[in-house]
Order: C-alpha cells, then structure tokens, then sequence
C-alpha cells in the first residue's frame, strides 16, 4: 500500500476512544499533526496527566462511557473515522471484575459499531490484544492465520471478551451504512504486543513500584522465554496506517473491491522478541532496584497465582478501594511472562507498510530517561521489609516498655526482654530510638529543603517512621544533587 504520509488524515474528523491513556493521547496528537480537521478524545475520565497537553493543542476532550449508548452517540456523531482503544481489565485488580471487563470490553464495543452504521462512519480501527489467539500455549512467530483461542479456555475475562469483540468489529465488515448512502462500514484490528514507552500506565508502573518495595522475588519461567514488545511510537504508527488501509476512495482502485485491510486482523511490535525479564532489566538497572536472581517454574508460578486469585475473588467488594494493593501475580500474568508466545508483523508490513520507526534501544533509552526524571521528582525509600523492621520493631519496643499485660502486649515484651534483658534497657533503648528518628526527621526535612524542596514534607514523616532506613536515600540524592555534570 503507497499512499501519501496524511492520506485519509487530512481534513477529516476522528474519534480515539480510551482518548486520554497512554496510546489514546499520542494517537490523538499525530492525527492532528498529520492534518486532522477535528480529534475528539472520548474517554470516562475527565482529566489524565496528558489531557492539559491534549486540550493545549486542539484536541476534543468529551467525556462519557462506552457503555452508555448516548454517551457514544454523542461523540461519534459526525466523525469519518473511530479508533476504538477503550478497554478495561488488562491487568491487576481489574482482572476480576468480570462484569465490567463484558460490559466495556463487549457491550461497549457493541455501541461503537451501531454509531458507525448510524452515523455513516466509514473507517473502524479496534485495539485488540494477542490474547485473541494465546492462552498459554506456546507461540513462536506465529502469524494471523492462527485460530482463536477456544472463548470458554480464556483463564481470564479480559482475553475472552477482548476475542469476542475483535469477531464481532471484523463480522461487521462490509455492513451497509443505514443511512442508504451505498457505502460500507469496513473494520480491522491491531493486535499490538506489550506497550511501553515514556509514561506508560499499565505495566511498567506496577513492576517499577514492586521493585522499589522488594516485592518481585523471583522470575517466572525459563530463561529463554521470549514475548514480543511494541514502543508506543510505533503502535500509534501501526493505528495510522491501519486507518489508511480502510480507504475505499483512493485514486486508481479498483471500485470492485474492499480495502486492502478490511476485515482483517494485524499483529505489531518492535519485531525483537526477548525475555519480559532481561527486557526490563536495563530499567530496574537504572532506578538501582535489584532484578531477583531466583526462578519459579510456570506451574509453580500459576498456583500461587491461583491463590492471589481466590483470595482478591473474597476481596471482591472492596476491589476498588484505595489501600487494597494489587496482586502479586495473577495466572493470565503468568502466561504472558513464562511462556514464549510471538508474532510476526510481515502481514502488516506487507499491506499497510507497517516498519517500526523506533528501535527497542531506543524506546528503551527514552523510557529509561523519563523514569529517572520520574522517580528524582518523587520520594524515594527502602524497600517493604525496612518498613515492617522499623515500625513493628518500633511499636514492639514501645508495647514493651509502657503499655500494660493486655492482647499481644506480653508476648512482645518476652521479645524484648530476650533481648534486652530489662524493663529499664527496653525503655532506654525506645526513648533513644525515638530520639534519634526524631533528630534525623528533622535533619532531613532541612536536608530536602535544599535538594528536594517539594518532597520535604515527605521525607521528614519518612525520616521519622524509618529514621536512617530513610535518610541514606536522601543523603544520596544530596550527593547527586552536588556532583558535577558532564
């Protein structure tokens, strides 16, 4: 396919549901780049940390749900081309909520087609997921061909009702617009890798945050385990051209028949498969976490994947709460990392002239450099056992030396006197403790006023729960702060 860098861009209005995530944004601001005469960023948020820069550059922002059918109607209505992102369920905490996984993922997907037909959209680009055709089984370089995966095989609600959807946009392929105009609505569907890039929300942010408590123990699978990855740069690319690739009105084709990309699907990454573990190396490198030296094999893995997920299906009702952490690991995450499943993007490069512009190392490099500007902006600390360490040594020492034989209370003095020996060296041994954290809250609350003036409130409340635990942290973000740079 040879067209023109804005073919089908240029003067022409575009909806990006999922338009303010990570993807949605960068998709919004190329098509304006390329010509576009309107974006609209549909999405159930009203702010995200790139909707401020969306809105600078003319960007639609329209609230609403994808669930809602009037709320759809109201973004769709007079657009020529709709690239469907929005999605729910890929990952975490999100992963059991079946309902809203079908309700999104399908009923809202359902919405979206019936607007096309109604409002005489012509171009759909849905957003689908490899779990289409993997559900731990291993792949290698597989390619569109492949079946789906059996719907009731799927060991999580987002890979089935992703596949459900992705049949249902490419079934309505070709339908006539109701409007009897004696055009068609024509549909594909990306199915990217794993996306990453700088400000990526789904995966990078949760395996960054376990490492910086201590909490990634092990690896999963063997060390020649290859997934693929796509920087987000290229998917963007990929969406573009697959919108292209729907045209039925370019000069010199044959009028008989489709565009080249009806109805079909398009695997994308970086077309560089490696280790999910060795990939994020250079990352975790860089922030100074420590990527752990010991394996779980992949049944292992799943039963204890199995157990975070009976125990957060009991956690059900509180799902959403704010101090419910995510789990560990979840048996579809465990698939996904420890088991080899990639894909070649020959058909996609064959059709729409899909080559990744960004190399692995290069994604990696801006993705690396966005991270440490991230985390020198925020409050560093030890990692989770440090805080169990200080706290309940803490609270034990105190229980001990003051508070009478109730509850717990005795057994901690027996700790404390194992010990300590004495009431009088446990009360000693507390007040000098306290003292001390006191002494170095406050040190550090003077200290972060000079390197990291927005963050001092932070660091003296840290300082004071975690004392020195907490204040080598900002000792070496002082020491950076004075280094000299090249």
């Amino acid at each position: 396919m040879h067209l023109s860098e804005n073919e089908g861009i240029e003067g022409n209005t575009f909806v990006v549901t999922g338009g303010l995530g990570f993807v949605g944004s960068a998709l919004c601001l190329e098509l304006l780049r390329r010509g576009a005469h309107q974006v609209r960023a549909f999405d159930l948020r009203t702010t995200s940390p790139w909707s401020a820069n969306l809105r600078q550059h003319g960007v639609h922002c329209v609230q609403g749900d994808v669930t809602h059918k009037k709320d759809v109607e109201k973004a769709l209505r007079g657009a020529d081309c709709v690239f469907h992102l929005a999605s729910y369920g890929m990952s975490g905490k999100e992963m059991l909520q079946f309902g809203r996984v079908d309700e999104v993922n399908i009923n809202g997907t359902c919405h979206i087609l019936d607007a096309c037909l109604e409002f005489g959209i012509r171009r759909l680009v849905y957003v689908s997921t490899y779990n289409v055709v993997f559900g731990g089984e291993e792949i290698v370089n597989g390619n569109e061909a492949l079946r789906y995966f059996p719907i009731d095989n799927h060991v999580d609600p987002y890979g089935r009702s992703k596949s459900i959807a992705e049949q249902l946009v490419l079934k309505y392929n070709a339908r006539p617009l109701r409007k009897k105009s004696g055009k068609c609505l024509y549909t594909c569907a990306v199915r990217p890798a794993a996306i990453y890039g700088p400000g990526e929300e789904r995966h990078l942010p949760r395996i960054v945050s376990l490492a910086k408590l201590g909490l990634v123990p092990f690896k999963i699978g063997e060390a020649n385990v290859k997934t693929d990855w796509i920087y987000v740069d290229n998917l963007v690319l990929a969406l573009v051209m697959a919108s292209m690739g729907l045209l039925d009105d370019i000069p010199g084709r044959d009028k008989e028949r489709h565009p080249i990309a009806a109805g079909q699907p398009y695997f994308v990454s970086d077309g560089s498969p490696v280790n999910t573990f060795e990939f994020i190396r250079p990352l975790l490198r860089s922030l100074d976490y420590d990527l752990p030296k010991a394996s779980l094999s992949v049944p292992r893995a799943l039963s204890l994947g199995k157990v975070f997920w009976a125990v957060y299906t009991i956690l059900y009702p509180w799902l959403n709460r704010w101090w419910l952490p995510q789990p560990l690991i979840l048996p579809a995450e465990v698939y996904k990392v420890g088991v080899t499943h990639y894909f070649s993007f020959l058909k996609a490069k064959e059709e729409l002239g899909y080559v990744p512009m960004v190399t692995p190392r290069e994604g990696m490099a801006a993705t690396i450099s966005y991270w440490q500007e991230r985390k020198r902006k925020t409050l560093d600390g030890p990692t989770i056992y440090a805080w169990l360490f200080c706290v309940l040594g803490m609270a034990t020492l105190f229980c001990a030396a003051y508070l009478p034989d109730i509850g717990p209370v005795p057994l901690f003095r027996a700790i404390s006197l194992f010990f300590l020996r004495s009431t009088r060296v446990v009360r000693t041994t507390f007040l000098l403790a306290a003292a001390a954290h006191i002494g170095e809250a406050v040190y550090a609350w003077k200290l972060a006023k000079r390197v990291d003036p927005a963050n001092s409130r932070g660091w003296f409340w840290q300082t004071l729960a975690l004392g020195f635990f907490s204040l080598r942290f900002l000792l070496k973000r002082a020491r950076k702060a004075r280094a000299p740079r090249h």
